[in-house]
């Protein structure tokens, strides 16, 4: 495929399907307070990994409402297609995550979790209205003939816990004859209006990790007499992490970072077990694949060091997501056409990791960062109670979605 002149696209293409003034940007903008709505509904009404239940049931009614005949998958969550003119094209599939977190929200918005304890401090919200937003405008183009390949909607649970759902619903086939998969995420660094984009790795292998020590325990007077596992707790919690960035290439990006740390009730008494959890990310595959077997020798030589026992879990959670290059020119085209090249933003790797990266082990997709931050706004982080988008971020999702789903089949990618 020959890249596109990008500075040089029309601002509207495709019988005026495309672009600034087009079929798919009108359809979003008549529609644009009930996205709103349909967002700040979501925003109220947040659930928790794998109890998405209620979020289920209303996205199942907004695209039933659509004429659309969504599918729900066993537990939460629902795939749905929007048919394109040309059967002997693989489906393009639109990926929205679904879960909150368990985050008490800190704002004062009229529209603020009614869920104590829990909230959409990830953006969920946005990506699942975005990709309803999208459907509504693809939808439209459908009618109009400019819909050549079907595009598949997949509602996603659970991308914040592991199990992680991306793996449960490639488990149920819902990427199975998929040509593609595009995603968007929020990114509050971002300016509302910009689009990140990265071919490549744009985030990192992420596994959760638990060091389980032990010893025989003892008084803390004679620590000679025994296994000190406070200490060998210390010295896990400082050297490992150290000694896994000697180990590894440091291009690789290994990180290991603790979350917890646990052991003893008594202050003059060693005691005989204790534990450590937190997580390890990797920016590269190739050191995700063997960091694992590393962590393991390291831990057996810190043992043998105090005398303790030492057991590892380590399971393998997420691999870094890597955008295929020609889906990146895709997005890329699509945020040039709807809103001009100048809105296309480089995006930096990230350490932070995500679930649709096992999709793209599977099928050429991309994921793209969503801007929602107000110009000359804060910058709110993700993971915190006082997250806060700019909701123009919504439309603009979803116009990028749905173009994109158009230009991949449209002549413009034969240019």
């Amino acid at each position: 495929m020959t890249q596109l002149d990008r500075s040089t696209l029309p601002a509207s293409d495709l019988d005026g399907i495309l672009g600034e003034g087009g079929l798919i940007r009108r359809t979003l903008e008549e529609r644009r307070e009930e996205l709103t709505a349909v967002r700040r509904h979501l925003h109220r009404h947040p659930e928790l990994s794998h109890a998405e239940f209620e979020t289920t049931d209303y996205v199942v009614a907004q695209l039933e409402s659509l004429g659309l005949q969504p599918v729900r998958m066993p537990r939460t969550g629902a795939i749905c297609d929007i048919p394109g003119s040309d059967p002997a094209l693989a489906p393009i599939a639109l990926r929205a995550d679904m879960d909150a977190l368990g985050i008490p929200e800190l704002t004062d918005s009229r529209f603020r979790s009614q869920v104590e304890g829990v909230s959409h401090a990830c953006g969920h919200d946005v990506h699942m209205s975005a990709v309803l937003g999208a459907a509504m405008a693809l939808m439209k183009a459908a009618e109009a003939g400019a819909l050549r390949r079907t595009v598949r909607l997949v509602f996603q649970p659970s991308e914040e816990r592991h199990p992680c759902g991306a793996l449960e619903l490639i488990g149920e086939g819902v990427i199975e004859g998929i040509d593609s998969i595009l995603a968007l995420h929020c990114d509050p660094s971002v300016e509302v209006g910009h689009v990140g984009l990265k071919p490549g790795p744009i985030t990192s292998a992420t596994d959760p990790v638990r060091i389980e020590v032990r010893g025989a325990g003892g008084h803390t007077s004679r620590p000679h007499l025994t296994q000190d596992l406070i200490y060998a707790l210390g010295t896990l919690t400082t050297q490992l992490p150290a000694a896994l960035t000697r180990r590894m290439d440091p291009r690789s990006g290994v990180n290991l970072t603790w979350g917890q740390i646990h052991a003893g009730s008594a202050f003059n008494a060693i005691p005989s077990s204790g534990v450590l959890e937190g997580t390890l990310r990797c920016l590269d595959h190739e050191a995700w694949d063997r960091a694992e077997q590393l962590l393991e020798e390291l831990c057996a030589e810190i043992g043998r060091m105090w005398g303790v026992q030492i057991d590892v879990q380590h399971d393998r959670g997420v691999p870094p997501v890597s955008n295929d290059p020609s889906m990146v020119r895709i997005l890329e085209d699509a945020v040039a056409i709807a809103y001009g090249r100048d809105r296309v933003d480089s995006a930096r790797q990230s350490l932070g990791g995500e679930d649709f990266a096992w999709y793209l082990e599977q099928v050429p997709g991309a994921l793209a960062r969503l801007g929602t931050r107000t110009p000359g706004g804060r910058a709110y982080d993700l993971h915190m109670g006082d997250f806060t988008v700019d909701e123009r971020a919504i439309v603009i999702g979803a116009d990028v979605l749905a173009h994109a789903c158009i230009l991949r089949d449209s002549p413009l990618q034969a240019l």
